[in-house]
C-alpha cells in the first residue's frame, strides 16, 4: 500500500507544483479513503486496491493542478486548508 501511495503522490506533484509532498500525500489518503469509504456505503462489492488507485490516479489527472485552490467548507476537510499552503 505504501508503494501505491507513494507513487500517486508523485503523480499528484507532477500535475500541481503548488502542493508541498505532504499535502500531496494527504490528498491522495483522503481521496483513498473518501473513494472507498463511498463504494461501501453504497453497498457495492470491493473490486480490490488496483480499482482504487485507477479511480484514484483518474481524478489526480482531472482535478490535482487544482488541488491547491481547494477551499473546505466542511470542519472535516478543515486540514486540508491549512496543508494546502504553497510551497516555498
Amino acid at each position: 500500500m505504501e508503494t501505491i501511495f507513494k507513487r500517486l503522490t508523485e503523480e499528484l506533484l507532477a500535475v500541481n507544483d503548488e502542493l508541498s509532498a505532504e499535502a500531496a500525500r494527504t490528498w491522495v489518503e483522503g481521496l483513498w479513503e473518501d473513494f472507498e469509504t463511498t463504494r461501501a456505503k453504497a453497498g457495492r462489492e470491493y473490486k480490490g486496491q488496483e480499482v482504487t488507485e485507477q479511480i484514484v490516479l483518474k481524478w489526480i489527472k482531472q482535478y490535482g493542478p487544482h488541488l491547491h485552490k481547494y477551499a473546505p467548507k466542511q470542519e472535516k476537510f478543515a486540514h486540508l486548508n491549512q496543508d494546502n499552503q504553497p510551497k516555498n
